[in-house]
């Protein structure tokens, strides 16, 4: 299969949470400013079909999804979003749910789609699907995946029962996580470690910290304005939290060579996931 990417240096970085709420979407949209106002060019890829994926909660009009263009119905420039801090928001939930009943030329054009849609960007973001239905994330391989650990009780029973259904079914054995809504760093720290160790001792996987988003009002002002924190409140304790996690995001090593086309990896397994069926446009509705 031929290479998805002109440009290899594309970080791609998939973003999930266990459920809904628990504030996936939030830090997509927040570190997709970040990168966006530090000079980086952003896509994001939105695999939630929810009212609170990423296109509504920039309150943008998302019209047409990748699906249209598998159909032949428009084209990707036409599903196209993009927010005021310029970062591009792809909606790609119904495309990649349908890919099992996709025949080949409907892949091909969403192979296409996302190559050319993807080629000059630095960093892409997928947003994943919640409840451990996302197929980018079950397919992300070795790729950085960041897991949104909710600092509360079902928060951390959820999120370990997330971590432990991908590492026995999809092997993945490393995780960045970020923890979210808490008092300070040293509770963070605390969460973490311990699910650190308990994941490490029952699953053999290992959770790199990648930081913490504070309680804050702002954060929570922001969302209701249809705003990043960055951007509405810079000065904000979520909006310094927001930059640090961007920074170290852009530090974590990538699994794959630098030459290693990131993107086109994670679509070739999407691909080999998918079984053609026929007659898919008599049946899509």
């Amino acid at each position: 299969m031929r290479r998805l990417l002109a440009r290899t240096t594309s970080r791609v970085v998939t973003v999930v949470g266990a459920r809904d709420g628990l504030g996936a979407t939030s830090i997509v949209v927040n570190l997709a400013a970040v990168l966006a106002n530090s000079g980086k060019d952003v896509l994001v890829l939105d695999e939630n079909l929810s009212q609170d994926n990423v296109a509504n909660t920039l309150a943008l009009r998302a019209r047409y999804d990748l699906l249209n263009v598998v159909r032949g119905d428009r084209t990707w420039q036409d599903v196209m979003l993009r927010d005021a801090q310029g970062v591009h928001v792809l909606p790609v939930a119904r495309a990649i749910q349908s890919l099992p009943r996709l025949d080949e030329a409907q892949r091909e054009r969403l192979l296409q789609s996302l190559s050319e849609a993807a080629r000059d960007m630095d960093v892409v973001l997928v947003d994943a699907a919640r409840a451990g239905h996302s197929v980018c994330a079950s397919l992300s391989g070795e790729e950085p995946l960041l897991l949104v650990l909710n600092a509360t009780a079902s928060g951390i029973t959820e999120s370990y029962a997330l971590l432990k259904q991908m590492a026995m079914h999809n092997g993945r054995q490393a995780f960045d996580i970020v923890v979210n809504k808490v008092g300070s760093e040293r509770e963070a720290l605390a969460v973490f470690d311990n699910v650190a160790q308990v994941a490490s001792r029952h699953l053999q996987v290992r959770l790199e910290y990648l930081g913490h988003i504070p309680v804050d009002e702002k954060l929570k002002r922001a969302t209701q304005l249809c705003r990043p924190v960055i951007e509405a409140f810079p000065a904000a304790q979520a909006s310094y939290a927001m930059r640090e996690i961007a920074q170290g995001l852009l530090r974590v090593p990538q699994a794959s060579d630098e030459r290693h086309d990131v993107l086109g990896s994670v679509m070739q397994r999407l691909m080999r996931q998918a079984r053609p069926a026929k007659n898919i446009m008599a049946t899509m509705t």
